[in-house]
């Protein structure tokens, strides 16, 4: 049990590091005549957790494009930073809670 939700943290925290790179680089290319916004189809990437697939960057529809044809938000884009790493944070805190509790059954009940 605890295997498996230590797995599913990992594969959790591996689709948040992808999506923190994207939205770097969306960040990255703000003033890049014509770049368009990727990001994840964060729910569905993460209802599929497959560990052999690696997740797929989708273009972000629906912004409004600037005159160069650039639609990347730095608001949003700061956003999804923040809110990207507080999921991240959570999980690995999750995952060290896990941890803890094998540590201690392993160790007969001691906790340290």
């Amino acid at each position: 049990m605890l295997d498996a939700v230590a797995s599913a943290l990992q594969r959790y925290m591996d689709l948040l590091a992808v999506r923190q790179k994207l939205v770097a680089s969306n960040l990255a290319n703000a003033a890049t005549p014509g770049y368009r916004t990727l990001d994840l189809d964060f729910q569905r990437e993460f209802r599929s957790l497959l560990p052999e697939l690696a997740p797929r960057p989708v273009e972000v529809t629906g912004l409004p494009v600037k005159n160069d044809g650039n639609n990347v938000s730095v608001d949003r884009e700061a956003r999804l930073l923040a809110e990207n790493a507080l999921r991240f944070n959570l999980a690995a805190n999750l995952l060290r809670s896990n941890l803890r509790l094998v540590r201690a059954a392993i160790q007969g009940g001691k906790q340290t």
